[in-house]
């Protein structure tokens, strides 16, 4: 089997911004999914229910996007109508539940990060990149499996830094995953990169479970602040059978 690990971002990277609450954290969400089963099954359903409720049309495709869709802001506008959104939320969380794909997330304190390294530091997404795809060649080696990496666009020289990123990882390797493992789990050097306009499923699975799945570990670290939203517990509930796990140990949730 082939298989993808598509990786959405939440917060950024500087490290300047590290003592403002709100900037405080960065989180990196990998979904690995089997190629075959995103191509026939999570790829078509995802078009249906785009189709169902917001008129979807191949020349214009709808992308799923998690905070447009809480927000109910256009092209989302009819989840206005509390009937609708239901009748939304239930179908969504129906093909959450159903699809087969495994989570990884890594969320980085950058203020604690930079506190304790005064001297020498990674560069934040540098940290939280290489722990997860130390995960994923984890997760190919179990299965016997090759595959590559996929994030989403942010344009510029984000892309490039996320390229640079990865192919030092590929190169260089880990304390953990050495080079040439790297480089026998992952089929090519260079990280694929997509803008969000492509429509791919993988980055839109990506982007509605990300956000969640960081919140769940700062609600578990009590650095959360607040409650965690409903829909955010739903998602959680159905990422409790997604994540990570060989026998009892939970690969598929860091704090760092």
């Amino acid at each position: 089997m082939k298989y993808r690990i598509y990786i959405d971002e939440v917060g950024n990277p500087d490290l300047g911004s590290s003592d403002n609450p709100n900037h405080r954290f960065l989180s990196l969400t990998g979904v690995i999914i089997e190629l075959d089963h995103a191509e026939k099954a999570i790829h078509p359903q995802i078009e249906d229910l785009k189709r169902k409720f917001f008129h979807s049309h191949p020349d214009d495709p709808v992308i799923l996007h998690r905070k447009e869709i809480v927000n109910a802001k256009p092209p989302f506008e009819s989840l206005r109508d509390e009937r609708t959104r239901d009748r939304f939320i239930h179908n969504l969380l129906s093909l959450i539940t159903t699809w087969e794909y495994t989570v990884i997330t890594i969320c980085l304190d950058k203020k604690t990060h930079k506190e304790t390294y005064q001297t020498w530091r990674y560069d934040p997404y540098h940290y939280c990149l290489a722990v997860l795809l130390e995960g994923f060649v984890f997760f190919l080696n179990r299965h016997g499996c090759q595959e590559d990496v996929m994030a989403e666009s942010r344009g510029g020289k984000e892309d490039i830094r996320l390229k640079a990123s990865f192919h030092r990882l590929w190169e260089n390797g880990t304390d953990y995953v050495y080079p040439d493992q790297f480089q026998q789990s992952l089929t090519s050097s260079q990280l694929k990169i997509k803008p969000k306009t492509v429509n791919i499923a993988g980055l839109q699975l990506a982007d509605l479970l990300a956000y969640p799945s960081r919140n769940q570990i700062l609600d578990e670290q009590n650095l959360l602040g607040r409650d965690l939203a409903p829909f955010t517990q739903e998602i959680l509930k159905i990422l409790e059978f997604k994540y990570d796990k060989q026998e009892d140990k939970l690969f598929g949730r860091k704090f760092i």
